[in-house]
């Protein structure tokens, strides 16, 4: 059976930009493509960089069965759809899930054979500075973000590795240690 990786930790701290470091490093090394039910962002494509989906469509999927895991997030949801990663892994590819920390803790239950890992800032304060810098978010979407940070936070010890992205280079090396050393 492929590997499944989880990769969670706060919005803003990098989680995307070193699994995309990952993916260029590790051949075969494929993303699941969460759904959502937030607005795209300026350059994102939908089934690229999400399934956007509408409100009702998201909750008619979760009634069907068809997420793996889902999980609200600053008033949004997000989850990966079943399809999504049954696919990758029935064909022997090793997968990547981008997801919150709710999300990792439902995947642990249904399948704690997944590789877990959990991206930290180095502090609160540089989580602030990296999401007021991405300009994605206003600053009460930033304050949200960031109560939810601080408290998902707290569950680094639930997690099998913990990555600190302080400096990207050395995040990328040691997440790639990582799964290398998963997938022997």
């Amino acid at each position: 059976m492929a590997r499944v990786f989880v990769i969670t930790g706060p919005s803003g701290v990098g989680k995307g930009t070193l699994i995309r470091g990952l993916i260029e490093r590790i051949d075969g090394l494929q993303l699941s493509v969460s759904a959502t039910t937030r607005a795209p962002r300026p350059g994102e494509s939908d089934g690229v960089d999400y399934h956007f989906l509408t409100r009702e469509e998201f909750d008619r999927r979760v009634a069907a069965g068809d997420f793996v895991e889902h999980a609200d997030y600053a008033g949004r949801s997000y989850g990966t759809l079943r399809s999504e990663l049954e696919d990758r892994v029935a064909a022997g590819v090793p997968v990547v899930l981008e997801i919150e920390v709710q999300g990792a803790r439902q995947v642990r239950a249904a399948m704690p054979e997944a590789v877990q890992v959990f991206i930290a800032p180095p502090s609160l304060e540089a989580l602030r500075t990296r999401l007021i810098g991405r300009g994605t978010d206003d600053a009460g979407e930033v304050e949200r973000r960031l109560k939810v940070a601080e408290q998902e936070l707290t569950a680094q010890p639930e997690f099998g590795h913990v990555v600190i992205n302080d400096r990207l280079d050395d995040a990328l090396d040691a997440l790639t240690a990582i799964v290398a050393g998963e997938l022997g």
